[in-house]
Protein backbone atom coordinates (compact mmCIF):
# COMPACT_ATOMS: atom_id res chain seq x y z
CA UNK A 1 0.00 0.00 0.00
CA UNK A 2 1.56 3.13 -1.21
CA UNK A 3 0.31 6.70 0.54
CA UNK A 4 1.55 10.16 -0.02
CA UNK A 5 1.74 12.17 3.15
CA UNK A 6 1.90 15.80 4.69
CA UNK A 7 1.51 17.23 8.14
CA UNK A 8 -1.54 18.64 6.67
CA UNK A 9 -3.61 15.55 6.58
CA UNK A 10 -2.23 13.94 9.64
CA UNK A 11 -6.16 13.40 11.37
CA UNK A 12 -6.59 11.80 7.95
CA UNK A 13 -3.86 9.24 7.69
CA UNK A 14 -4.29 8.36 11.21
CA UNK A 15 -8.14 6.98 10.58
CA UNK A 16 -6.27 5.13 7.24
CA UNK A 17 -3.86 3.55 9.58
CA UNK A 18 -6.33 2.58 12.07
CA UNK A 19 -8.94 1.24 9.45
CA UNK A 20 -6.07 -0.52 7.50
CA UNK A 21 -5.03 -1.90 10.31
CA UNK A 22 -8.26 -4.23 10.26
CA UNK A 23 -8.67 -5.05 6.93
CA UNK A 24 -5.45 -6.12 5.95
CA UNK A 25 -2.51 -8.14 7.67
CA UNK A 26 0.11 -9.26 5.00
CA UNK A 27 0.50 -5.65 4.03
CA UNK A 28 3.86 -4.01 2.47
CA UNK A 29 2.81 -0.39 3.30
CA UNK A 30 4.76 2.67 2.54
CA UNK A 31 4.53 6.07 3.10
CA UNK A 32 6.35 9.10 1.57
CA UNK A 33 6.28 12.66 3.38
CA UNK A 34 6.48 15.01 0.91
CA UNK A 35 7.08 18.10 3.53
CA UNK A 36 10.18 20.29 3.20
CA UNK A 37 11.15 18.55 6.76
CA UNK A 38 10.67 14.82 7.59
CA UNK A 39 8.11 13.83 9.73
CA UNK A 40 8.12 13.94 13.60
CA UNK A 41 8.21 11.12 15.91
CA UNK A 42 8.16 7.65 15.40
CA UNK A 43 7.10 5.86 11.92
CA UNK A 44 3.81 3.68 12.08
CA UNK A 45 4.85 0.46 12.95
CA UNK A 46 5.76 -2.14 10.53
CA UNK A 47 5.50 1.16 7.58
CA UNK A 48 8.66 2.19 5.16
CA UNK A 49 8.81 5.74 5.58
CA UNK A 50 10.43 8.23 2.80
CA UNK A 51 10.98 11.99 2.38
CA UNK A 52 10.13 13.45 -0.45
CA UNK A 53 10.72 17.08 -0.10
CA UNK A 54 9.22 20.00 -2.67
CA UNK A 55 10.35 20.99 -5.71
CA UNK A 56 10.45 24.85 -6.26
CA UNK A 57 6.72 25.04 -7.30
CA UNK A 58 5.36 22.93 -5.15
CA UNK A 59 5.37 19.36 -3.72
CA UNK A 60 6.35 16.62 -5.73
CA UNK A 61 3.20 14.17 -5.62
CA UNK A 62 3.84 12.08 -8.49
CA UNK A 63 8.01 12.16 -7.89
CA UNK A 64 6.51 10.78 -3.88
CA UNK A 65 4.40 8.07 -5.10
CA UNK A 66 7.32 6.94 -7.95
CA UNK A 67 9.63 6.48 -4.69
CA UNK A 68 7.05 5.20 -2.58
CA UNK A 69 6.66 2.29 -5.79
CA UNK A 70 10.19 1.77 -6.01
CA UNK A 71 10.81 1.27 -2.05
CA UNK A 72 7.58 -1.11 -2.25
CA UNK A 73 8.73 -3.29 -4.98
CA UNK A 74 12.44 -3.91 -3.54
CA UNK A 75 10.31 -4.94 -0.36
CA UNK A 76 9.14 -7.69 -2.58
CA UNK A 77 5.18 -6.31 -3.17
CA UNK A 78 3.89 -7.80 -6.15
CA UNK A 79 0.83 -5.33 -6.83
CA UNK A 80 1.19 -2.27 -6.22
CA UNK A 81 -2.03 -0.69 -4.55
CA UNK A 82 -1.96 3.36 -4.40
CA UNK A 83 -4.39 4.87 -1.65
CA UNK A 84 -4.01 8.82 -1.19
CA UNK A 85 -4.07 10.03 2.55
CA UNK A 86 -7.14 11.11 2.82
CA UNK A 87 -9.03 7.99 1.36
CA UNK A 88 -10.04 5.10 3.53
CA UNK A 89 -10.03 1.65 1.94
CA UNK A 90 -13.20 -0.33 1.78
CA UNK A 91 -13.37 -4.01 3.15
CA UNK A 92 -12.87 -5.70 -0.51
CA UNK A 93 -10.45 -2.73 -1.62
CA UNK A 94 -7.24 -4.76 -1.49
CA UNK A 95 -9.22 -8.22 -2.05
CA UNK A 96 -10.75 -6.98 -4.77
CA UNK A 97 -7.23 -5.49 -6.57
CA UNK A 98 -5.84 -8.54 -6.15
CA UNK A 99 -8.60 -10.65 -7.89
CA UNK A 100 -8.44 -8.16 -10.32
CA UNK A 101 -4.15 -8.46 -11.00
CA UNK A 102 -4.81 -12.24 -11.05
CA UNK A 103 -6.85 -11.70 -13.95
CA UNK A 104 -5.58 -8.42 -15.89
CA UNK A 105 -1.93 -8.42 -14.72
CA UNK A 106 -0.90 -5.92 -17.51
CA UNK A 107 -3.69 -3.53 -16.60
CA UNK A 108 -4.19 -0.42 -14.28
CA UNK A 109 -6.70 -1.19 -11.84
CA UNK A 110 -9.39 1.29 -10.80
CA UNK A 111 -11.98 0.91 -7.75
CA UNK A 112 -15.39 3.58 -7.29
CA UNK A 113 -14.68 5.88 -4.96
CA UNK A 114 -17.07 7.70 -2.17
CA UNK A 115 -16.88 10.99 -1.72
CA UNK A 116 -18.05 11.34 2.09
CA UNK A 117 -19.73 14.47 3.48
CA UNK A 118 -18.35 16.59 6.12
CA UNK A 119 -20.04 15.04 9.19
CA UNK A 120 -19.39 11.72 8.02
CA UNK A 121 -16.60 10.57 10.52
CA UNK A 122 -15.99 6.61 9.87
CA UNK A 123 -13.80 5.15 12.58
CA UNK A 124 -13.54 1.52 11.47
CA UNK A 125 -13.88 -0.36 8.71
CA UNK A 126 -17.10 -1.57 10.25
CA UNK A 127 -18.84 1.98 9.35
CA UNK A 128 -17.75 2.39 5.71
CA UNK A 129 -20.40 0.09 3.82
CA UNK A 130 -23.51 1.86 5.32
CA UNK A 131 -21.76 5.07 3.68
CA UNK A 132 -21.48 3.51 -0.22
CA UNK A 133 -22.40 5.87 -2.83
CA UNK A 134 -19.95 5.70 -5.49
CA UNK A 135 -19.31 9.33 -7.86
CA UNK A 136 -21.37 9.43 -10.10
CA UNK A 137 -18.27 10.95 -12.64
CA UNK A 138 -17.17 7.61 -12.93
CA UNK A 139 -18.64 3.60 -13.77
CA UNK A 140 -19.45 1.42 -9.99
CA UNK A 141 -19.34 -2.10 -10.65
CA UNK A 142 -20.65 -4.99 -8.30
CA UNK A 143 -18.60 -6.79 -6.43
CA UNK A 144 -16.19 -9.50 -8.56
CA UNK A 145 -17.26 -7.16 -12.00
CA UNK A 146 -14.40 -5.70 -14.01
CA UNK A 147 -14.60 -3.75 -17.39
CA UNK A 148 -12.61 -2.40 -19.82
CA UNK A 149 -12.39 1.20 -19.81
CA UNK A 150 -13.00 3.05 -23.28
CA UNK A 151 -10.37 5.30 -24.67
CA UNK A 152 -12.47 8.30 -23.93
CA UNK A 153 -12.89 6.83 -19.85
CA UNK A 154 -8.84 7.41 -19.75
CA UNK A 155 -10.07 10.55 -18.90
CA UNK A 156 -11.56 9.66 -15.74
CA UNK A 157 -8.78 8.45 -14.50
CA UNK A 158 -7.90 9.60 -10.59
CA UNK A 159 -4.69 8.67 -9.03
CA UNK A 160 -6.21 8.93 -5.44
CA UNK A 161 -7.61 4.71 -5.75
CA UNK A 162 -5.36 2.73 -8.29
CA UNK A 163 -3.60 -0.54 -8.88
CA UNK A 164 -0.81 -1.77 -11.21
CA UNK A 165 1.25 -4.84 -11.06
CA UNK A 166 5.08 -4.28 -10.87
CA UNK A 167 5.75 -5.36 -14.23
CA UNK A 168 2.76 -2.85 -15.83
CA UNK A 169 4.42 0.30 -13.52
CA UNK A 170 7.54 -0.38 -15.55
CA UNK A 171 6.18 -0.22 -18.48
CA UNK A 172 4.32 3.21 -17.33
CA UNK A 173 7.43 4.19 -16.03
CA UNK A 174 5.69 5.81 -13.67
CA UNK A 175 4.55 9.84 -13.01
CA UNK A 176 6.14 12.33 -14.97
CA UNK A 177 8.38 14.19 -12.92
CA UNK A 178 7.37 17.26 -14.00
CA UNK A 179 4.87 18.20 -12.57
CA UNK A 180 4.99 20.15 -9.12
CA UNK A 181 2.24 21.40 -6.88
CA UNK A 182 -1.53 20.30 -7.64
CA UNK A 183 -3.27 18.93 -10.64
CA UNK A 184 -2.26 16.90 -14.32
CA UNK A 185 0.35 13.90 -12.98
CA UNK A 186 -2.92 11.46 -13.35
CA UNK A 187 -4.01 12.38 -16.30
CA UNK A 188 -0.47 12.61 -17.87
CA UNK A 189 0.05 9.28 -16.44
CA UNK A 190 -3.75 7.69 -17.55
CA UNK A 191 -2.67 9.30 -21.41
CA UNK A 192 0.61 7.47 -21.22
CA UNK A 193 -1.22 4.21 -20.21
CA UNK A 194 -3.34 5.00 -22.95
CA UNK A 195 -0.50 5.22 -25.42
CA UNK A 196 1.11 2.67 -24.55
CA UNK A 197 -1.60 0.30 -24.82
CA UNK A 198 -1.74 -0.16 -21.07
CA UNK A 199 -5.36 -1.08 -20.66
CA UNK A 200 -7.49 0.62 -18.22
CA UNK A 201 -10.51 -1.52 -15.67
CA UNK A 202 -13.10 -0.90 -13.73
CA UNK A 203 -12.87 -2.73 -10.86
CA UNK A 204 -15.77 -3.34 -8.73
CA UNK A 205 -15.34 -3.81 -4.90
CA UNK A 206 -12.62 -1.45 -4.76
CA UNK A 207 -14.38 1.04 -2.71
CA UNK A 208 -12.44 3.55 -1.02
CA UNK A 209 -13.85 6.35 0.97
CA UNK A 210 -12.27 9.40 0.36
CA UNK A 211 -12.16 11.97 4.06
CA UNK A 212 -13.90 15.32 3.53
CA UNK A 213 -11.60 18.47 3.63
CA UNK A 214 -12.28 22.04 2.66
CA UNK A 215 -12.17 22.34 -1.02
CA UNK A 216 -12.84 25.29 -3.43
CA UNK A 217 -14.25 25.45 -6.64
CA UNK A 218 -12.80 26.26 -9.23
CA UNK A 219 -9.47 25.84 -6.63
CA UNK A 220 -8.57 29.22 -6.96
CA UNK A 221 -5.80 28.42 -4.36
CA UNK A 222 -4.10 26.06 -6.87
CA UNK A 223 -4.48 29.10 -9.88
CA UNK A 224 -0.84 29.55 -10.48
CA UNK A 225 -0.03 25.91 -10.19
CA UNK A 226 -3.06 24.61 -12.67
CA UNK A 227 -1.70 26.79 -15.59
CA UNK A 228 2.26 25.42 -14.85
CA UNK A 229 1.60 21.89 -14.74
CA UNK A 230 -1.73 22.16 -17.82
CA UNK A 231 1.35 23.79 -19.89
CA UNK A 232 3.42 20.83 -19.15
CA UNK A 233 0.88 18.73 -20.19
CA UNK A 234 0.08 20.39 -23.07
CA UNK A 235 3.13 20.34 -23.78
CA UNK A 236 3.58 16.95 -23.78
CA UNK A 237 0.29 15.92 -25.01
CA UNK A 238 -1.10 19.04 -27.16
CA UNK A 239 -4.18 19.17 -25.57
CA UNK A 240 -4.97 21.43 -21.82
CA UNK A 241 -5.84 19.03 -18.19
CA UNK A 242 -8.49 20.21 -16.40
CA UNK A 243 -10.49 22.34 -18.95
CA UNK A 244 -13.52 22.66 -16.91
CA UNK A 245 -11.53 24.63 -14.19
CA UNK A 246 -9.77 26.47 -17.00
CA UNK A 247 -13.05 27.90 -18.21
CA UNK A 248 -14.06 29.00 -14.80
CA UNK A 249 -11.18 31.20 -13.85
CA UNK A 250 -11.55 32.24 -17.58
CA UNK A 251 -15.14 33.36 -17.02
CA UNK A 252 -14.04 35.32 -14.04
CA UNK A 253 -11.64 37.03 -15.75
CA UNK A 254 -8.47 35.54 -13.82
CA UNK A 255 -6.89 34.27 -17.17
CA UNK A 256 -7.03 34.41 -20.77
CA UNK A 257 -5.84 31.90 -23.65
CA UNK A 258 -3.00 33.74 -26.13
CA UNK A 259 -2.16 32.07 -29.19
CA UNK A 260 -3.12 28.32 -27.85
CA UNK A 261 -1.41 29.03 -23.57
CA UNK A 262 -3.33 29.87 -21.04
CA UNK A 263 -2.10 32.76 -18.53
CA UNK A 264 -3.10 35.15 -16.20
CA UNK A 265 -4.78 38.29 -16.99
CA UNK A 266 -2.55 41.20 -16.24
CA UNK A 267 -3.99 43.94 -13.31
CA UNK A 268 -3.81 47.17 -13.58
CA UNK A 269 -0.78 49.02 -11.72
Amino acid sequence: MITVASRARAEHLARQRRVLAEVASDLVRVEAWLDATPPDGIPDAGTLTLHVPPGPHGMRVGEGRNRAAAAAIAAGADLLVFLDVDCLPGAGLLESYRAAALAHPAAILCGAVTYLSSVQRPETAADLPFLVRPHRARPALAPGVTRAATNAEYDLFWSLSFAVTPATWSTLGGFHAGYEGYGAEDTDLAWTARAAGVEMRWVGGADAFHQWHPVSSPPWQHLDDILRNGATFHERWGSWPMGGWLEAFAAAGAIEQRDGVWERVATPA
